[in-house]
C-alpha cells in the first residue's frame, strides 16, 4: 500500500463535505494516510497533488459559493488529477444515472478505485462497471447506495459467507416508513404525514420516487444484481407505493395489533422481486419507527438475521463511504 493515498471527491453537498471533513480530521489525528488531492462542486474544482487545505477550501466555498477555480470542472479531475480513489457523490439523475456513470467509468479505466453513493450507476450498469473494475484490478464500492448506515453489502459479501440467502425482506425507504409510522401512531392523514416529512427534511420537495416505491425498488435491484448475481431492472419489479394507504386502513390494522409497512422483497429461487405495502404484526422485527431502515435475511445456517439502522442522512451516508474507503485500503 502506498504511504500516502490520494483521494478525489466529486460533489461537495452535505455528503461530500462530510467525507472531506472526516478524512481531514483523521489525517490530522494520524489515524489515516489519506490526503484529499482534488475536489469539485457544480461550478468549480480544486486540484492540489500534495493535499488540499480542507478548512480553507470549505471557508472559500462558504464565502464565494465555489470550492476552487471556475475554469476547472469535475471532468478535469476525472481525466487528469492525481488520485488513487475517486469518491463519486455528484448530483445525479437516478433514472439516467448521469453524470455519475461517466465519471465512474472513466476513473475505473484509469485504474483508480471508486466509492459512490449514487444508486443509478449501480442499478443500471453494474455488470459493465464491475467488469471494468476487474479488468483494471481496482475496487468498485457502493455501500452507501442501500440502507444508509446499515453495512448490509459488507454483511452479505463477507460476514455470512457459507450461508445460502433464501430470502431478503426490508424497509429500504425512510421517507415512507416515517409517513406510515406517523399515520399509524398519531392518526395523521397521508397528506398531513407527507407534509410533516417534508418540513423535517425526510421527504424531498418532489417525493414521487419515495412514495411510489421507486427508490426502494432501485435498492432491491442493486441487491439482486450485486449480491444474488441476477440481471434485473426496474421493469422486472412489481412495485406498489404507499399513496393508496389510508388512515382508515391503518386504524383497521391497529385494531388487530398489526400495522402497514412498505417492504422490499427478494426471493431468488422464485424470481420474486417486489416492493409493496404489507400488513405485519406490531411485534415483527421489521416494524421499526420513524425513518429507520430494517433488513431481515433468511439464511440456511444462521437462521433469520435482522439489521436495523438509520436509512438516510448525510452523516449515515458519510459513514458508509468512509467505511468503503478503508475497506479498500485494508484490502490493498
Amino acid at each position: 500500500m502506498k504511504s500516502q493515498i490520494r483521494i478525489a471527491v466529486i460533489g461537495l453537498g452535505a455528503v461530500g463535505r462530510g467525507v472531506v471533513t472526516t478524512l481531514d480530521r483523521m489525517q490530522k489525528e494520524n489515524t489515516s494516510s489519506c490526503i484529499i488531492s482534488a475536489v469539485s462542486d457544480s461550478r468549480s474544482a480544486c486540484i492540489m497533488p500534495d493535499g488540499i487545505d480542507i478548512e480553507a477550501m470549505l471557508a472559500q466555498k462558504e464565502k464565494t459559493g465555489i470550492c476552487g477555480d471556475p475554469a476547472l470542472s469535475s471532468r478535469d479531475i476525472i481525466n487528469s488529477a492525481p488520485y488513487d480513489i475517486l469518491v463519486e457523490v455528484s448530483p445525479t439523475d437516478v433514472l439516467s444515472a448521469e453524470p455519475a456513470t461517466e465519471y465512474i467509468r472513466a476513473a475505473l479505466a484509469r485504474g483508480a478505485h471508486v466509492v459512490t453513493s449514487n444508486k443509478g450507476p449501480i442499478a443500471l450498469h453494474y455488470q459493465e462497471l464491475a467488469t471494468l473494475a476487474k479488468k483494471h484490478h481496482v475496487s468498485l464500492r457502493y455501500e452507501a447506495t442501500v440502507a444508509g448506515a446499515i453495512p448490509i453489502l459488507h454483511i452479505l459479501e463477507h460476514d455470512i459467507i457459507g450461508n445460502k440467502i433464501n430470502a431478503l425482506y426490508g424497509i429500504l425507504n425512510g421517507t415512507c416508513n416515517y409517513i406510515l409510522t406517523r399515520m399509524s401512531e398519531e392518526g395523521l392523514t397521508y397528506p398531513q404525514a407527507l407534509e410533516e416529512a417534508r418540513k423535517l427534511g425526510y421527504a424531498e420537495a418532489d417525493p414521487q420516487a419515495d412514495v411510489e416505491g421507486t427508490d426502494a425498488a432501485i435498492k432491491v435491484v442493486i441487491l439482486a444484481n450485486t449480491i444474488f448475481q441476477k440481471s434485473i431492472s426496474l421493469d422486472d419489479m412489481s412495485i406498489t407505493g404507499i399513496e393508496q394507504v389510508t388512515d382508515d386502513a391503518l386504524r383497521l390494522t391497529a385494531g388487530c395489533d398489526t400495522t402497514i409497512r412498505l417492504i422490499g422483497e427478494i426471493i431468488p429461487d422464485k424470481n420474486i422481486y417486489r416492493v409493496s405495502p404489507q400488513i405485519l404484526p406490531k411485534t415483527h422485527p421489521l416494524v421499526v419507527d420513524g425513518s429507520l431502515n430494517a433488513i431481515t435475511l433468511k439464511t440456511d445456517l444462521a437462521g433469520d438475521l435482522t439489521f436495523i439502522g438509520k436509512g438516510a442522512g448525510s452523516f449515515e451516508t458519510t459513514s458508509a463511504i468512509v467505511s468503503d474507503i478503508f475497506y479498500i485500503l485494508q484490502s490493498g
